[in-house]
C-alpha cells in the first residue's frame, strides 16, 4: 500500500498528523507492506526568502486569535511528544526544504525521506532553525544521512526546482486545498491531523480494497484549525 501525505513543513498540523499516522501505522497488521512518501505543498507559495519570527509574521495574518491558534496546537502536540516554541520559530519561504525533501526521496529512498521531514519539523518548530537556509539545511540533512555537500551543491543551485514544481502543481490539480491530506493507493483521502484509530481504520479499510469512496473527514475551517492549515 502507497501513502502520499501531502504537507508543509511551516504546517503546525502537520507535524500532528504525521505524528498519529505513526501511531496508527505501528498498529497496522499489514505496516511492513505500506510505503509512505511525502509531498509538497506550500501554505504560503509567495513567502519571503527571508526569515522572520513567526509570532511576528502569524500576528499579521491572522490577527489576536493568532496567539488561541498557537496556543491549542502546543497543548495537541503535548500529548504526542511535540515541543512547539513558537518564540523561537522563523517563517521562510518553504520551497528549498522541499527540493531537499524531493531529493531525499529520489537518492536515498522513503525511509530517509521520512527521516528528514521529521528533522525539518523539529527545526522549524522546536529548534528556531531557519528551513529556509542553505547551510542550515545541509546540516539536517548530514543528520539524517545524506551527503553534505551533495545536499549544499544541490540547495545552492536550482537541481530538483522544476519537478519539485511541478509536484506543487500536482497537488492543486489533484484537489488538495489544506493540509495535511493523506492519500492512499492514490485513491482515498483523509484531509486533518486526524486521530490514530481513525488513520487505523482507514489504513484497514484500504487494505481490504473496500469499494466504497473515502471522503475527506476533516471539514475545511479556518486557518490552521480543526486538525488542518490551508490558505
Amino acid at each position: 500500500m502507497k501513502v502520499e501525505i501531502y504537507s508543509d513543513i511551516a504546517c503546525p498540523w502537520c507535524y500532528v498528523g504525521k505524528r498519529r499516522f505513526e501511531q496508527a501505522l505501528e498498529r497496522f497488521e499489514g505496516k511492513d507492506g505500506v510505503e509512505v512518501v511525502f509531498r509538497p505543498y506550500q501554505l504560503v507559495p509567495d513567502a519571503p526568502e527571508q526569515a522572520r519570527p513567526h509570532r511576528e509574521w502569524l500576528a499579521e495574518r491572522y490577527g489576536p486569535q493568532s496567539l488561541a491558534m498557537d496556543a491549542r496546537i502546543t497543548e495537541v502536540g503535548k500529548t504526542l511528544g511535540i515541543d512547539y516554541d513558537f518564540d523561537a520559530a522563523l517563517e521562510v519561504n518553504t520551497l528549498r526544504a522541499h527540493r531537499l525533501l524531493h531529493l531525499a526521496e529520489t537518492e536515498y529512498g522513503p525511509a530517509v525521506q521520512a527521516a528528514l521531514k521529521e528533522r525539518l519539523l523539529k527545526a522549524h518548530f522546536s529548534e528556531g532553525v531557519n528551513v529556509g537556509d542553505v547551510e542550515a539545511l545541509a546540516d539536517l540533512a548530514a543528520e539524517t544521512g545524506i551527503d553534505r555537500e551533495r545536499a549544499a551543491a544541490y540547495l545552492a543551485g536550482d537541481e530538483g526546482e522544476a519537478e519539485t514544481l511541478d509536484q506543487l502543481a500536482e497537488a492543486r490539480a489533484i484537489g488538495v486545498t489544506a493540509v495535511p491530506t493523506f492519500v492512499f493507493e492514490g485513491q482515498w483521502a483523509v484531509q486533518g491531523g486526524q486521530e490514530a484509530d481513525t488513520f487505523l481504520q482507514v489504513l484497514r479499510q484500504v487494505e481490504a480494497e473496500t469499494a466504497r469512496q473515502l471522503t475527506p473527514i476533516a471539514p475545511a475551517g479556518d486557518a490552521c484549525a480543526d486538525g488542518s492549515c490551508q490558505i
